[in-house]
């Protein structure tokens, strides 16, 4: 090979090198400061645009969970106070129950009757506050709920289950003259919440499930996003040694290929 000064071939050589120790030293860096061995389509077009799908999917399921979430919420509420409503109307049977005893002057009707209708009132009021993001599925007149439960979207309906005193027909009820018929009235009433609470519970319990098997459903493909583009980052704490040690070779390299050229001066010394 002749020997030029114009043309240091073992310098490109080692610079070229250098170069590409520089190259995978930089990538090796990005993948260990952003934990992704895939962080645009330029590593990997297949993976990334598989990867960003399955994003896509999980961005959908996590709009789901939030509204089966809202769903949950208004459905409880509700079951919450249909429970109350139930205590509250055995607490009124009692007050009827002793306003039917025999030989029970009209003062002591009166005093039952103003207890009931304490506890009417009672329940009007958690009727009208059973209300969960301006829904209220236990007041007269509320429509049913529908709740999202897929991506394609599928919906989960919760009938409305009306359990204020004017739909129960206990608004109505008197103790002083009417004792005897108020308690087939307060009987009906019962009966009536415990359907709608068994109506809603079914309703809670089928939500709860979609809200389980979505969460489940993100998580698998949330591992799955991470199998394709999450870095090893021991493999690349390993690299990471390596091509260090290869960039300082790589200087050295071409340090000496750079000084070669004097060598030439030896030629025309005196």
């Amino acid at each position: 090979m002749a020997m030029s000064i114009n043309t240091n071939v073992g310098a490109m050589i080692a610079l070229q090198n250098l170069n590409k120790s520089n190259a995978a030293l930089e990538k090796t860096q990005l993948h260990i400061t952003t934990g992704l061995k895939i962080n645009g389509p330029k590593d990997d077009a297949a993976t990334y645009a598989i990867a960003q799908r399955m994003r896509g999917d999980i961005a959908g399921m996590q709009a789901v969970k939030t509204a089966l979430a809202a769903g949950e919420s208004t459905v409880n509420v509700a079951i919450t106070a249909g429970k109350a409503i139930s205590n509250m109307l055995t607490e009124m049977k009692a007050k009827v129950v002793q306003a039917n005893q025999a030989g029970l002057d009209t003062d002591s009707k009166q005093a039952l009757h103003d207890d009931f209708t304490a506890l009417r009132d009672q329940v009007e009021t958690i009727v009208q506050t059973a209300e969960f993001n301006g829904k209220n599925l236990i007041t007269n007149g509320g429509s049913n709920l529908t709740v999202l439960s897929t991506v394609d979207g599928s919906t989960i309906t919760v009938t409305a289950q009306p359990m204020d005193v004017t739909t129960m027909a206990i608004h109505t009820v008197e103790l002083v003259t009417g004792a005897s018929a108020a308690l087939a009235s307060i009987d009906t009433a019962i009966n009536t919440v415990t359907t709608s609470l068994a109506s809603l519970g079914s309703s809670a319990k089928r939500i709860e499930v979609q809200t389980d098997f979505t969460t489940q459903l993100v998580d698998i493909l949330k591992e799955g996003v991470g199998n394709l583009v999450d870095a090893d980052l021991a493999e690349e704490s390993a690299a990471l040694q390596s091509l260090q040690i290869k960039q300082q070779l790589g200087v050295q390299a071409l340090s000496i290929a750079n000084s070669g050229p004097q060598s030439i001066l030896a030629l025309f010394g005196g």
